[in-house]
């Protein structure tokens, strides 16, 4: 089953037509996949890497791989499974040379360290989100907003399904408990909106 943009349904035949005529050689059909995704690509890595420029830059990085490495895509997946899996494995190893890059800065000045991040936003998502790790954002990502199955998960990350709920049933305590503490809904308010 292809997953598409919220109000918009893909149609998973034309997303296979396309990539046999990019297969074929026709590039210009490209551009269907890119269209398709372009927005969910782009949502799903800013929250992982918490930056429009860095999550930018990854969705164009995210898409040559794609059309490079466009052959070895099997069909026993759905194509926007494989697509995330290429967004979630870029994303980390984006996330890895950040924190190599922190470190470096930071041996040479703790100053310039501290003016190198972003201003944290006040939205209540960069709220929810400043207090869980990359991976915990991916997953929410891809089980809440994407409502992919913990199996489809498990395809993308290469963690096991069994995992991946126990992962998400302890981070959604996390957040119950977060929200609880901070005076905002019960637990039953959750759980009703989950």
């Amino acid at each position: 089953m292809e997953h598409g943009n919220p109000g918009c349904q893909l149609d998973p035949n034309r997303i296979e037509e396309a990539i046999i005529k990019v297969l074929a050689g026709e590039r210009q059909f490209f551009a269907t996949l890119i269209t398709a995704y372009e927005r969910q690509i782009y949502r799903y890595c800013y929250c992982i890497l918490r930056s429009r420029e860095e999550a930018e830059d990854a969705v164009q990085d995210i898409f040559v791989k794609v059309y490079q490495e466009i052959g070895r895509y099997e069909k026993r997946v759905s194509f926007s499974a494989w697509l995330y899996k290429v967004a979630y494995h870029h994303c980390l190893d984006q996330l890895r040379r950040r924190k190599r890059r922190t470190r470096l800065l930071s041996l040479y000045t703790m100053q310039f360290v501290r003016n190198y991040h972003e201003a944290p936003d006040d939205s209540p998502v960069d709220k929810l989100f400043k207090d869980i790790n990359p991976e915990e954002r991916g997953l929410l990502i891809l089980r809440v907003v994407e409502q992919y199955s913990f199996d489809e998960i498990a395809q993308i990350t290469g963690h096991s399904s069994v995992a991946l709920r126990k992962k998400y049933e302890r981070l959604r305590k996390k957040l119950v408990q977060q929200k609880a503490n901070e005076g905002g809904c019960s637990h039953g308010e959750v759980a009703e909106s989950n």
